[in-house]
């Protein structure tokens, strides 16, 4: 089981950045070595959830095109976090994001984990 706990979410004008934080956690082991792909997903009021930008456990990261060029991912392995730096923020980036990890516990054991979403508002 992994539990993930995002941060850093909240009201900021056009143009402005924001750094988001995921923090993940597992009972009685070092969940760390399970966990494989990372990434951020968000949704907007009346949309369906969408890929922001993901980082896998080799660093290779991936991201939206509405995204790229503004929204930085990184992972730090040794505190099992997770950020996504955003700047440039359009009001179009308005949602609530979530964090999400892949971990594998055995060849036939993997998960995926969302966090309970942090709220991001960007007013014009």
């Amino acid at each position: 089981q992994v539990q993930l706990v995002e941060s850093g979410g909240g009201l900021v004008h056009s143009g402005g950045s924001l750094r988001l934080s995921c923090a993940a956690s597992g009972s009685g082991r070092n969940i760390g070595r399970y966990i494989n792909a990372m990434g951020w997903y968000r949704q907007a009021p009346g949309k369906e959830r969408e890929l922001v930008a993901t980082i896998s456990s080799d660093g290779t990261t991936n991201y939206a095109d509405s995204v790229k060029g503004r929204f930085t991912v990184s992972r730090d392995n040794a505190k099992n976090m997770l950020y996504l730096q955003m700047n440039s923020l359009k009001p179009d980036d308005t949602a609530v994001y979530y964090c999400k990890v892949r971990a594998q516990f055995a060849i036939e054991a993997v998960y995926d984990y969302w966090g309970q979403g942090t709220q991001v508002t960007v007013s014009s």
